[in-house]
């Protein structure tokens, strides 16, 4: 084992003094073409912004299971695989007929049926640009009247030029097996935007998140405060991509008026709550400070002027200050929140209310996934919060309730597996294992 940890810290050592020797990004002819349109970079020199360290570990391969945890609330809960073999998946939804349609993040749509991985991808999906962890196909959402017309969105990242995309938001048709009349409804006129999640709200409105870039020159980050640009926003469209008229920038000088919210870091997380019927984002904070925040129209959560975070550098944000909102709950150190849900089942009662986060790292530290629930109290204030699964070491992308009223996770791995959770009793307990922290994993010094 420690020959494996010097061996990863001179690779991350050599990797960063070659970075550090390079020059800035090359442009392409067709971006340098691209470059004239934006006062930013189209792609961001990066040399610099994260100090060298060591190559994370890998996580270890998940067995097979089943599992059985012991939590606070529900008691037992039994921890199984539907199925593997995806490749780094971002979010999934359930159709009416209980198949699962999930998004990976290279391009492909997948469908799983009775439970088995259809090895085809789904027909249908446009050519995506696929970047590290945050671009790429992205988030999925049926629409709210999708009995009626099928309707299916994904955001995805749509090329340009080599190395630089648009988010945008697209419309498809499902028939069973394939998406037809697949079009664009939402393309962003900013390009160097990253991760993005969608939900349809109790208004019937489409809200979009577009996270802004988390490092690099101010002139890059500093785009979450920009009213006239749409990194570090929330969106709010109509179902075919125009803006609302009461959107709350309508109409104001300076400002897109699609903009819903400003001042945004990487938004991972974005769900309707079906108790009280606001729109709550998760997003990722710098080295620390991920949040868990109540969208409030016109309002500013203050990237990257204020963060419960640190610069990867060293230097301290200041965590708040005036005219910006604060967080409902955030993390230090960071634990990568990734997906977020309301439960609002009766399968788990003593999860009723409470919220659901996926976790890729803690602290910077991998492999160190989880998934976090929190309870809160009558006015929505945090009581406690309990960690699962971490005994798995997988990283946890995406987090849903199906129709059944279970759970169901995504890890980002590759191979990943589509998981679920379901309550169990003490008793009926035989024949799963309660993994010790090695997991049933190949994870060993």
């Amino acid at each position: 084992m420690r020959l494996m940890l010097i061996s990863a810290l001179m690779i991350g050592v050599v990797a960063a003094v070659r970075a550090t020797q390079q020059g800035p990004p090359r442009l392409s002819p067709e971006a340098e073409e691209l470059q004239k349109r934006f006062p930013y970079p189209v792609i961001r020199d990066q040399r610099g912004v994260v100090p060298p360290g060591p190559r994370p570990l890998p996580s270890p391969p998940l067995g097979d299971g089943p599992w059985v945890f012991s939590t606070f609330e529900q008691r037992d809960i039994r921890v199984s695989v539907v199925t593997k073999g995806l490749s780094h998946p971002w979010s999934l939804a359930f159709l009416p007929d209980g198949s699962i349609l999930i998004t990976e993040r290279v391009g492909r749509l997948r469908v799983v049926r009775n439970g088995v991985l259809d090895p085809t991808p789904v027909p249908g999906t446009p050519q995506v640009l696929s970047r590290a962890t945050m671009a790429g196909l992205m988030d999925i959402a049926l629409h709210p009247d999708f009995a009626r017309n099928n309707w299916i969105y994904i955001s995805y990242h749509k090329p340009l030029a080599p190395g630089v995309a648009a988010n945008a938001v697209l419309r498809g048709t499902w028939d069973g097996n394939a998406l037809t009349d697949v079009h664009d409804v939402f393309v962003s006129d900013d390009v160097d935007t990253e991760a993005s999640r969608i939900v349809f709200g109790k208004d019937g409105m489409l809200y979009v998140g577009i996270g802004g870039p988390g490092t690099g020159p101010h002139v890059s980050v500093d785009r979450a405060q920009h009213t006239n640009d749409l990194a570090g926003k929330v969106l709010r469209l109509k179902d075919d991509g125009s803006v609302p008229p009461d959107n709350p920038f309508v109409g104001k000088s300076g400002y897109k008026p699609a903009i819903f919210t400003i001042g945004h870091r990487v938004q991972l997380g974005l769900t309707l709550n079906p108790f009280t019927g606001e729109i709550w984002e998760e997003e990722n904070g710098p080295n620390g400070g991920d949040e868990l925040n109540v969208l409030k129209p016109g309002h500013n959560y203050g990237w990257p002027i204020v963060s419960y975070g640190r610069d990867y550098n060293g230097p301290r944000f200041p965590p708040s200050a005036p005219g910006f909102e604060e967080p409902v709950v955030f993390w230090v150190p960071s634990i990568a929140a990734s997906g977020l849900m309301f439960y609002s089942g009766d399968r788990f009662p003593g999860w009723k209310r409470n919220a659901f986060v996926g976790g890729l790292r803690e602290g910077e530290v991998a492999p160190s996934g989880q998934l976090q629930r929190i309870v809160f109290n009558d006015k929505w204030e945090e009581l406690r919060r309990e960690s699962l699964l971490r005994d798995l070491h997988q990283r946890i992308r995406d987090v849903r309730q199906g129709s059944d009223g279970l759970l169901y996770l995504l890890t980002d791995e590759d191979p990943a597996a589509l998981v679920r959770i379901e309550p169990v009793a003490p008793a009926s307990s035989a024949g799963a294992t309660r993994p010790s922290r090695r997991a049933d994993s190949t994870f060993t010094s």
